[in-house]
C-alpha cells in the first residue's frame, strides 16, 4: 500500500515538473491551467483556515488562486522541490496580505494610516519623558507634523477594524466577551505542517513514526527505543537522517 501511494506521488510530482516545463520553457498557457486546476484543492483546504472572518469563501478562495499563479510564475526549475510544497507559503501569505488591506473600513490616506501608526508609541514615549499625557502640540511636534493632521490621524484610527485571523467565530461571536479564549496551541504551527507534509511523506514508515514521537510527543530517545526494539544510538542516527533528507527535499 504505502509503494503505490509512493508511486502514484511521484508520478504527480513528474506530471507538475512537465506541465511547468512545458509553462517556462515554451510558454503554453494552458500547462499553467492545468496547474492551477489540479492545485485548487491545495487552495481551497488553505483558503478555508480563514473562512468566516467577514469574507466569503469563495472570495478567499480566488485570493488563494493568485498566490498559487504567483508561486507557479516564479517556481524555479532547477530546484528540486515539488509545487505543493513551494504554493504554500505563497497562497497562505497572499490570503494574509488581502486581510491585512481589508482592515481599513474606509479608505484613508496612506500618510495618516502612517502616523496614526506611529502615534501610540510616541505618546507613550512622551507620557514617560514627561510625566503626564502630552499635549496635541507636543505629539505633533514629536512626529513633524502639525496639530491638525495629528487630531485628523486621531479620528480616522476609529475606522481601522482589526481583523485577527485568530478571532473566534460562529453563532456566539457576537458578544465578544462570550467567546474570549486562548489560541489553539498548534494554530501557529499549521502552516508549516503543510509545507512539512510533502518531504514527510518520502520517508519510510519507520522514520516517520520515530520522527512523530520525538518532535509531536516529544518522548526522548531512549524511551523511542525501547517502543520500536532498537538501540537509543540507533535511534539518533535515524533522526538525523531522516531530517537531513526532509532538509534535501525542501531545498
Amino acid at each position: 500500500m504505502s509503494t503505490a501511494k509512493e508511486s502514484g506521488r511521484l508520478q504527480l510530482r513528474d506530471a507538475d515538473r512537465e506541465l511547468l516545463r512545458r509553462y517556462h520553457e515554451l510558454g503554453d498557457e494552458s500547462a499553467r491551467d492545468a496547474l492551477v486546476e489540479r492545485h485548487m484543492p491545495l487552495v481551497r483546504s488553505l483558503a478555508r483556515r480563514y473562512a468566516g472572518r467577514g469574507e466569503p469563501l469563495e472570495d478567499i478562495e480566488q485570493v488563494g488562486a493568485i498566490g498559487l499563479i504567483k508561486a507557479i510564475d516564479r517556481f524555479d526549475l532547477e530546484r528540486e522541490v515539488v509545487l505543493a510544497t513551494y504554493a504554500t507559503p505563497n497562497v497562505v501569505g497572499e490570503i494574509k496580505r488581502h486581510f491585512r488591506d481589508k482592515g481599513w473600513a474606509i479608505r484613508v490616506p496612506r500618510a495618516l494610516q502612517e502616523m496614526n501608526a506611529k502615534m501610540s508609541a510616541t505618546i507613550d514615549r512622551l507620557t514617560s519623558t514627561l510625566g503626564r499625557s502630552p499635549s496635541i502640540g507636543e505629539i505633533a511636534e514629536s512626529l513633524q507634523a502639525t496639530p491638525e493632521e495629528v487630531l485628523e490621524a486621531m479620528e480616522v484610527g476609529s475606522a481601522y477594524t482589526t481583523l485577527s485571523l485568530s478571532a473566534p467565530v460562529g453563532e456566539d461571536a457576537a458578544d465578544p466577551l462570550e467567546v474570549i479564549g486562548k489560541e489553539d496551541e498548534g494554530f501557529e504551527h499549521s502552516e508549516d505542517r503543510e509545507v512539512l507534509a510533502p518531504a514527510l511523506a518520502r520517508l519510510p514508515q519507520r522514520e516517520r513514526e520515530i520522527l512523530r514521537m520525538r518532535f509531536e510527543e516529544g518522548l526522548p530517545q531512549t524511551q523511542i527505543a525501547e517502543q520500536v526494539g532498537l538501540s537509543q544510538m540507533h535511534v539518533s542516527r535515524l533522526i538525523r537522517r531522516s531530517l537531513m533528507a526532509m532538509r534535501e527535499e525542501l531545498d
